[in-house]
């Protein structure tokens, strides 16, 4: 009996110093500071940091740090520069940018490719080569493909509605319910999951109909209008709004973005 209580005073020791442990280290990487080149770096690539207030930037800043401190980055056929490491976590950071309490739990790993893949996840070679990102799953659950040129060309041409890798990480918070089907329960309260629905129905139509300025891929399913419009709605908000005021409602409600002014 005396033994069995010493045990088990001891594995509730072990238990209260991992819990600290791991907290410590988190807080660690939260009150981190990015050096000053990575911040120039994100004010010269990243404009929504560029848009951010002096508080919004700090914040962005740690969201970036927790993503690259809990997230390997692994190049493929290229090699991993610090540009890159910080246009994945901030296109990571600009969907939950509003949720605090929420990281990418269901990401382990983004394998970095020098250009479009296959789906064998070959880069070079024969074949079609049309996947500039995706979200992997069954045996490569807990991993993303990205495509490094499409990555860059994301953040560097402002002028667009595109961001493969806002994308690609929209469908990761698509699929922390389990299932990627364009009716985020991360996003979306129970109550406009039917309006959305409706929504999604009519701007598809449209998009088929040839009366919309989405991206037509946008049509293949309910996941990928999630994801196409998210970048839209992160890439040019201004328009957005101009042309879809209904969707851009919608997404600012999903996100939490809350229109200044």
């Amino acid at each position: 009996m005396g033994m069995a209580f010493i045990a088990f005073i001891f594995l509730i020791l072990v238990a209260l110093y991992a819990f600290y442990f791991f907290t410590k280290q988190n807080r660690k990487v939260a009150d981190a500071t990015l050096p000053a080149v990575d911040k120039n770096m994100l004010e010269a690539n990243v404009v929504f940091y560029q848009k951010l207030d002096a508080a919004g930037k700090v914040t962005f800043e740690n969201d970036v740090n927790f993503f690259l401190a809990h997230t390997r980055i692994t190049g493929v056929d290229t090699a991993v520069e610090e540009l890159d490491r910080l246009l994945i976590a901030a296109a990571a950071s600009i969907p939950i940018f509003h949720f605090k309490q929420w990281r990418y739990y269901n990401l382990k790993e983004v394998l970095l490719y020098s250009d479009t893949i296959n789906h064998s996840f070959e880069s070079k070679g024969a074949g079609d080569r049309n996947i500039l990102g995706m979200v992997g799953s069954g045996v490569y659950n807990n991993m993303m493909f990205l495509s490094k040129a499409s990555l860059r060309e994301g953040f560097s041409n402002a002028s667009d509605k595109h961001n493969t890798a806002v994308h690609e990480f929209v469908h990761l918070l698509d699929k922390a319910d389990g299932d990627t089907d364009g009716i985020p329960e991360l996003l979306l309260d129970k109550q406009y999951v039917l309006p959305w629905l409706n929504l999604m129905h009519d701007k598809m139509e449209e998009i088929k109909a040839g009366k919309s300025d989405i991206d037509p891929y946008a049509y293949t399913n309910k996941a990928e209008f999630l994801a196409v419009a998210s970048e839209y709605f992160f890439e040019r908000p201004e328009l957005l709004e101009e042309k879809h005021p209904g969707l851009y409602q919608m997404l600012a409600e999903m996100f939490e973005v809350e229109k200044e002014g």
